[in-house]
């Protein structure tokens, strides 16, 4: 996916989801504010790379899935890939997903694949490597939270990567009210 980047850090019992805001066509930015991630109910957090309608229509599903199965995100997410891979309309949609509830975190892609990383760290679009990597070497610094490092990776990925930018958008959970600020 070119054009984004959404980082996911899972750190004690903080979990924060940040994007960056650009949107970019070919070589022009068309928008520097996009929010791409978002509250999915009260108890999950999710973020996007791709194609925006695609995204909110993978949303929808998985809103309708997690209404299905209350508290399961794993089963929710495993039936929205099952779905997303079969459903002759759904199969053409173009993104990725990340979502995340208290206990784990996942990426969901159009090819079936729910994956759960070893570390708590995720990242998806054009700079996603990069604030991995990034989020990845400060991780077991003691005095660093998920948010703090979510943001010093996320300020990497944009120094790098062309496509992402530093108007960074966040959604917690586990965080103090007022931290969030950036």
């Amino acid at each position: 996916m070119r054009g984004t980047t959404v980082l996911c850090v899972r750190k004690g019992d903080q979990v924060v989801m940040m994007a960056d805001g650009q949107v970019t066509l070919g070589s022009e930015i068309l928008k520097p504010n996009v929010r791409k991630v978002r509250r999915i109910g009260d108890n999950v957090i999710g973020g996007f790379a791709g194609a925006t309608a695609d995204a909110f229509t993978l949303f929808e599903r998985l809103e309708h899935k997690l209404d299905e199965h209350p508290g399961q995100l794993t089963r929710a997410a495993v039936e929205l890939a099952k779905l997303w891979r079969t459903d002759k309309f759904l199969r053409r949609l173009d993104a990725v997903m990340v979502v995340a509830d208290k206990t784990q975190s996942l990426q969901i892609t159009g090819n079936g694949d729910v994956l759960e990383p070893h570390d708590g760290v995720i990242g998806i679009g054009s700079g996603g490597s990069y604030a991995v990597s990034a989020a990845r070497a400060l991780i077991d610094v003691p005095d660093m939270d998920a948010l703090q490092i979510a943001k010093k990776a996320m300020k990497v990925a944009a120094d790098i990567c062309i496509y992402t930018n530093h108007n960074f958008v966040t959604e917690t959970i586990g965080v103090t009210p007022g931290a969030e600020r950036n």
